[in-house]
């Protein structure tokens, strides 16, 4: 099973390698050839068919640290993360330059409200939320200075993945990631899988 993951990673990492190669990565992109849509959609809506979140609507200094951190290989190297494997290969070309090229054209989209696709005990996820706000905020608005960005109106699949690879320790366990550390130790509280249904169900009601 583990050599069927890394295949399909290495699959994923080559694909995603020849889309950046036809884009030119690394340089100042036109609007025409940009690449993120192949995965997160033309309007960055998201991709649940290969887990790929929304973009649109996600804070720009969020955006650019998750970007640095797949190019430094801080995030997107464990062989269980096959989506993060994938965006570790699309990233290890960019510039800075390139980076903020995208994060200023992902900040046009316009946002639109996640449909709904997780469905648990909202009153139960609200009281395991609160931990979650300490940081997030009350309403999952997000806190630049906190290095947490908003949850609300996140694809609530692709929240549902992320907890779990903090969990699992599949993300957030790298030296120089500091706020995945942070939120391996967080999702710790959260004790078993209907747990986190119920926190990202809860989430869903306070989308944007």
């Amino acid at each position: 099973m583990k050599n069927f993951i890394i295949l399909t990673a290495l699959f994923f990492s080559s694909h995603f390698t020849s889309v950046i190669n036809a884009a030119n990565v690394g340089l100042p992109a036109d609007m025409s050839d940009r690449y993120c849509t192949t995965c997160h959609g033309a309007e960055g809506v998201g991709n649940i068919a290969v887990q790929a979140p929304r973009l649109a609507g996600m804070e720009g200094w969020y955006l650019q640290r998750q970007l640095e951190n797949f190019r430094e290989g801080i995030r997107g190297i464990h062989t269980d993360d096959i989506q993060g494997i994938a965006m570790q290969a699309m990233a290890a070309k960019l510039t800075e330059a390139s980076i903020a090229d995208i994060v200023s054209w992902v900040g046009a989209w316009e946002f639109v409200a996640a449909d709904v696709t997780i469905e648990g005990n909202v009153n139960r996820g609200r009281t395991a939320y609160q931990i979650c706000a300490s940081c997030h905020g009350a309403n999952a608005e997000g806190n630049e200075a906190l290095g947490a960005p908003a949850l609300a109106g996140q694809n609530d699949w692709y929240l549902l993945t992320q907890i779990n690879n903090f969990r699992a320790g599949i993300r957030g366990t790298h030296q120089d990631d500091s706020f995945g550390v942070q939120m391996r130790t967080m999702s710790a509280t959260l004790r078993d899988d209907q747990a986190i249904i119920n926190v990202v169900s809860y989430i869903n009601t306070l989308q944007k």
